[in-house]
């Protein structure tokens, strides 16, 4: 395990090559405590911090009532990205891809925090508050917040397709 020093020292390089932005998190309680780490991480880094909830740990509550307005609010453009956090991150991620213009995925390593973002303009990142660690969690967001869409005209295609399906189903 490497030394506290260097976790700090890797945190103060990330958040000194991260771009400050305005960041939507949602979680219900299965993922709160990483939501609840993940923004903390996110407001020391700089960044705008909008917080869908939920407010407070509650073992009934659900998923959708958190995810969905704050995937509403990518969507929207009221936020720049998003981050959505439950136990496995699959039903987050079944929710928020549910509104048209959100592409939202399910990350549990580096290479795709950054090429889905590069590639396939991802701006919802999904993570499983019972399957990654803190740490790792602040490194796959802080792989996604850093990349950019590539806007190659392969790219641009296959997004156009997508869209095309939102638009007819």
């Amino acid at each position: 395990m490497p030394a506290s020093d260097d976790i700090d020292g890797k945190k103060a390089v990330i958040q000194r090559t991260l771009k400050s932005m305005r960041i939507g998190i949602a979680a219900d309680h299965g993922g709160f405590e990483l939501k609840e780490c993940l923004a903390a991480n996110l407001r020391e880094a700089g960044h705008a911090v909008i917080d869908f909830g939920a407010g407070e740990w509650e073992p009934s509550d659900d998923y959708p009532d958190f995810i969905v307005p704050m995937a509403r609010a990518v969507a929207r453009g009221d936020v720049e990205r998003g981050v959505a956090v439950c136990g496995s991150g699959v039903g987050a991620c079944v929710a928020a891809n549910k509104i048209a213009g959100v592409r939202a995925c399910l990350i549990h390593e580096i290479f795709s925090a950054r090429q889905g973002v590069e590639d396939d303009d991802l701006n919802v990142i999904c993570l499983g508050g019972r399957v990654v660690n803190a740490d790792l969690a602040w490194e796959l967001v802080s792989t996604f917040l850093s990349a950019r869409f590539s806007g190659a005209d392969r790219h641009r295609r296959r997004l156009a397709k997508v869209t095309e399906l939102e638009i007819k189903e």
